[in-house]
């Protein structure tokens, strides 16, 4: 459970993940990377849910973007049936580790400048059961994982505003779960043409 916020214009891409990361097995919190780049081709790939298995997908879309003839838009389309090809051997490595399926769930947004349409563009990707396919979303203008705390407040990408509506965010997850799954920090992505900059915004 984790916190993963996207705020889309054509010209400005923002992404906002915390930092709390927990040891599947022993529980115990660290701080972990959700958000990551693919600087050559100004992309931003972020998670909430499995660290483990989003490094993964950014293992294989680091090395797809390589490619002579890679695009976003491509990636966009593969990346949905990358997940589906994996998921079963993630689910197989969660079940012999003894932990619960019914926990296991993963979303991934991907999103950056697309040079074919000359704006931002980002796509949703979710996936919590291996009897049905990823369901990937493009997206619009925004979206909020959890959203539930933030029906009633108005987006912005103001830095200020991304870190209320994050500890908003954690609050109703912890609140949620009787116990700290969402916090740490706030990392925010900012992309335009030509520029990616990650920001510790701080504290939640």
């Amino acid at each position: 459970m984790s916190i993963l916020n996207v705020l889309l214009t054509r010209d400005h891409l923002v992404v906002a993940v915390d930092t709390l990361a927990e040891d599947a097995r022993t529980g115990a919190h660290s701080a972990g990377a959700k958000l990551l780049l693919i600087p050559q081709h100004n992309l931003a790939l972020a998670t909430r849910g499995s660290t483990q298995f989003f490094l993964r997908i950014y293992e294989l879309t680091l090395q797809a973007s390589f490619r002579a003839d890679f695009t976003m838009e491509q990636l966009s389309a593969e990346l949905g049936l990358v997940v589906d090809q994996l998921w079963p051997n993630y689910q197989k490595a969660a079940a012999e580790a003894g932990l619960p399926l019914e926990q296991l769930g993963t979303e991934l947004v991907l999103g950056g400048w697309s040079p074919k349409n000359g704006r931002m563009m980002a796509t949703a990707y979710a996936k919590s059961d291996s009897q049905c396919p990823t369901r990937v979303q493009p997206i619009g203008g925004q979206l909020a994982s959890p959203g539930e705390p933030l029906q009633a407040v108005t987006p912005s990408m103001s830095q200020t505003d991304l870190m209320a509506h994050a500890r908003l965010q954690a609050s109703y997850l912890n609140g949620q779960m009787g116990r700290q799954v969402a916090g740490g920090r706030l990392l925010a992505g900012f992309l335009q043409n030509g520029q990616a900059v990650v920001k510790d915004l701080g504290a939640i």
